[in-house]
């Protein structure tokens, strides 16, 4: 199983980013799958999950300005974030496993993608 995010980069606060997220070698469409980000310093938190159904749950901070979705065709899961803040800084990974429903909980996942760096200041 393979995931490679992508789409980081370096934005002003009130700006956005797409992160992509795409999949290899799992049956995408069978799963949930979420995001995850890590500060420097902080532990890794959950920022977004969705179902295998395509609902979705969001940390209470980026609600309203995250949007998760994907595109089963494509086997890529990505992020909407709008509006962002600087404590949205950090490395963004995707993460997937074989379950239905997904959770914003670290321990839920057991394929991790290698992340992409969201910076803004």
């Amino acid at each position: 199983v393979q995931l490679v995010e992508s789409g980081g980069g370096s934005v002003q606060a009130g700006g956005s980013l797409r992160l992509s997220c795409t999949v290899s070698g799992h049956p995408y469409s069978r799963y949930a799958m979420a995001w995850f980000r890590q500060a420097p310093g902080k532990e890794r938190e959950g920022v977004a999950s969705i179902d295998a159904d395509g609902s979705t749950s969001y940390r209470q901070s980026a609600r309203g300005r995250f949007t998760i979705s994907k595109d089963n065709a494509k086997a890529t899961l990505y992020l909407q974030m709008n509006n962002l803040k600087p404590e949205d800084t950090g490395t963004y990974y995707c993460a997937t496993d074989d379950v239905v429903v997904g959770t914003l909980n670290v321990g839920w996942y057991k394929y991790w993608g290698r992340g992409t760096q969201v910076t803004v200041s």
